[in-house]
């Protein structure tokens, strides 16, 4: 039996007990380095160690530990608060307010779940008691939860960055105007969608006592990201700014957490990383071995000699990815596809930057597909609500996210603009 019918049933087999992505991956990389390699294993920890002495790592558990601290106390209250206010006087509102407190919350969080679980324990209830249909209500804080994988700081942007060694920080600069585009999409769909239901009571003083409420919490994105645009901070500097922030603020401006919370949140977090890391070492070692083996010039020759143009290669591009985000992970996809896809690429004129920020508009809708869509399994254990209810509710949104990422695509300047 071929070498590779012997990998892919070990895979299958795997898939069909339903083994974790970390025990699957490990075993595809020991089989690549005994078979096609030279036969050591040992080169699987030597390439951990490689992918994991990176300082821009560091920032991840940052980010994760500022949403966990944020959701925890009341600084994600306050902030969707302050955007419930704003948009109180026009119809619809309340769902373009909750585009915008995920937007905002995902400045800060830098995670799709976490910002979907913050703003929608908050506006799912808010949403039916003010007669929007339950469709909507779904379909939004599901989808607006996945803007936390684009706008920036981003912890897939940070994924790719390590993997490709490619500038976080123009990673980030490169998000900001995709992810206001979308942003600004979204909320005009909700706007549009919505534009019959009922004004709440009007009360002047609202937005006034929001804004003095929130004001410590509205100072957190500028904090976060004027220090790393600014080139004041790192982003791993940016991220523990704050952390720092974010604790002093929920511990004694809004006096919402202590020392007990703050042990759940790192505990939380530690979990979490518990499973990120490895995938992180595991995955490096896959592309080193196929980087060693020449498979990125293989196929970028192979692609140069039977793709016409730049254009064919971009849909061909996006086509691959979005069928990829229905199946595999966002950060797995980063780290085994980025470093593969970099020099292909490169070689049809594309910057890397602006590659990684269609691929990550691509996982983005990933996150909202079956089998695999993240944000749909989140939501449907959050909601308690049937999980293809939630995949149809999530259409429309799906329809707008692929026209920007089209845009985005094809008009690369958008995520060039700002880079220096």
């Amino acid at each position: 039996m071929p070498a590779s019918l012997i990998l892919l049933t070990l895979v299958v087999v795997l898939l069909a007990l339903r083994q974790n992505i970390v025990i699957i991956l490990a075993v595809v990389v020991s089989f690549m380095h005994l078979v096609w390699g030279d036969g050591d294993v040992l080169y699987l920890l030597e390439d951990a160690w490689i992918a994991i002495d990176k300082e821009a790592l560091l920032s991840i558990p940052m980010f994760i530990l500022v949403g966990a601290v944020m959701t925890r106390g009341s600084i994600a209250k306050r902030l969707i608060d302050v955007m419930v206010a704003l948009t109180r006087n026009l119809r619809g509102g309340l769902g373009a307010a909750s585009i915008l407190s995920c937007a905002v919350f995902a400045a800060i969080s830098g995670s799709s779940p976490v910002t979907l679980l913050a703003v929608g324990a908050v506006l799912y209830p808010a949403l039916l008691q003010q007669n929007y249909p339950k469709s909507f209500a779904l379909g939004a804080l599901t989808s607006g939860g996945t803007l936390g994988i684009i706008i920036p700081p981003s912890i897939p942007l940070i994924i790719f960055g390590i993997a490709t060694e490619t500038s976080i920080v123009d990673l980030f600069l490169a998000g900001l105007l995709p992810g206001l585009l979308l942003t600004s999409v979204m909320v005009a769909y909700s706007l549009w969608v919505n534009r019959e239901i009922a004004l709440p009571t009007q009360d002047v003083k609202s937005l006034s006592a929001a804004l003095k409420s929130g004001g410590p919490a509205l100072f957190m994105p500028i904090l976060l990201l004027g220090g790393i645009y600014s080139g004041f901070f790192t982003p791993t500097e940016s991220a523990s700014v704050a952390l720092v922030y974010a604790l002093f603020i929920e511990a004694f401006v809004h006096r919402e957490i202590g020392l007990k919370d703050l042990y759940l949140i790192v505990q939380e977090t530690i979990a979490l990383l518990g499973s990120l890391i490895p995938i992180i070492a595991i995955a490096v070692s896959v592309n080193i071995f196929l980087a060693s083996e020449g498979v990125p010039n293989m196929i970028s020759g192979w692609l140069q000699s039977n793709v016409s143009n730049v254009i064919i290669f971009i849909l061909c591009l996006n086509v691959l990815l979005l069928l990829v985000g229905t199946v595999m992970d966002t950060i797995s996809a980063l780290l085994i596809l980025g470093p593969l896809l970099l020099p292909i690429s490169t070689a049809f004129g594309i910057h890397p930057v602006h590659l990684g920020i269609i691929m990550v508009l691509n996982l983005e809708i990933g996150l909202l597909t079956p089998p695999m869509g993240l944000n749909l399994l989140v939501a449907s254990g959050a909601f308690k609500e049937r999980f293809g209810l939630i995949a149809r509710s999530v259409l429309p949104f799906i329809a707008l996210m692929i026209g920007v990422l089209m845009v985005v695509s094809f008009v690369p300047q958008l995520s060039l603009a700002l880079i220096h």
